[in-house]
């Protein structure tokens, strides 16, 4: 059996690349953060994985592999490598789908419990050994609309409905949730604004594509009961911060639980800090304790299918994007 040549672009000291050692002894690999740590094994690499969040040196590390046969990348979101030359070429991407989603639906129930239950005043009562008592909402009952009704939309579904939560979903394709047992209604993408009328939550949990970008806006916020609460484990750019600071501090929707946002850190500025309707994650749903491994072992189990010459795992869509 020939030897496969693997090009990590990644830190090399990063501990879950440890688990690398699992690949065949005879299998060549080069990890490292620059063009010239792949100078050697590069002409003859047949695989990328790409490890970092920063693609700057994607374009330039595939006109170096002409031999390359299969990419795969540790995180879910790959808009940054889809540059148009790689989009027509006909080698696949793969990607870590799956190993985040567990972690951002308990987020997500989070998010929702900390709105409900009103949290941010229990402790600001507590942290006064301040008693007075005070109505929360309970959930059961309550309908929340999941757009993007993917891995993740799918595993927020499961612990909602679980918790007695009525679960609508959009997506892109309604065709394949047609028979999801947990789904009271599957809307398709022009039926947003229906979907959104009926929702105690909305959770969006979209991939980044030119169709999702600012795809929540004052229009659609406008649509939202009053009393209900945006989430977004996602990516950020798929609401517009304007529209929903506005929104927030009009009393247009209740509130916020977001991880994610337009501009990563979030700005020391951004009205939405302040807001005691706002419940503001750091994108720190998914790391878990092991989340990297997680993610590594996807690689790894994918490794083993592309050399066995059987179907790969979690193949992106490019023209898609996701």
């Amino acid at each position: 059996m020939a030897a496969h040549t693997v090009l990590v672009l990644g830190n090399p000291t990063a501990r879950h690349l440890r688990l690398l050692d699992q690949l065949p002894p005879e299998t060549n690999i080069a990890v490292g953060e620059s063009l010239e740590a792949f100078a050697n094994l590069a002409p003859t690499a047949d695989v990328i994985f790409h490890t970092t969040t920063d693609a700057a040196l994607w374009p330039a590390l595939l006109g170096m592999t002409p031999h390359l046969q299969w990419a795969h990348s540790l995180w879910v979101g790959i808009d940054k490598l889809l540059t148009p030359e790689f989009k027509a070429s006909p080698i696949p991407l793969t990607n870590a789908r799956g190993a985040y989603s567990k972690s951002l639906a308990e987020f997500c129930i989070l998010g929702i419990l900390f709105q409900a239950k009103n949290v941010r005043r229990l402790l600001r009562q507590e942290a006064a050994a301040h008693w007075e008592k005070f109505d929360s909402t309970e959930i059961y009952g309550q309908t929340i609309g999941i757009v993007g009704y993917g891995d993740i939309g799918q595993e927020v579904g499961k612990r909602a409905h679980g918790m007695g939560l009525k679960v609508h979903a959009v997506r892109r394709n309604p065709a394949n949730s047609a028979h999801d047992p947990i789904l009271e209604k599957n809307y398709g993408p022009d039926q947003l604004h229906e979907m959104l009328a009926v929702c105690d939550y909305v959770v969006l949990a979209l991939p980044q594509t030119p169709g999702t970008v600012s795809l929540m806006g004052a229009a659609e916020f406008k649509a939202m009961k009053r009393s209900a609460v945006v989430l977004n484990v996602g990516r950020g750019t798929a609401i517009n911060e304007a529209a929903l600071v506005e929104a927030l501090q009009s009393g247009t929707i209740a509130g916020a639980s977001l991880d994610v946002f337009e501009n990563e850190p979030l700005p020391k500025e951004s009205p939405l800090w302040a807001m005691e309707n706002c419940f503001i994650s750091p994108h720190t749903a998914d790391n878990t304790h092991t989340w990297l491994d997680d993610s590594t072992k996807i690689f790894i189990d994918n490794f083993a299918r592309y050399t066995a010459g059987e179907p790969l795992r979690n193949i992106v869509d490019k023209q898609a994007g996701y």
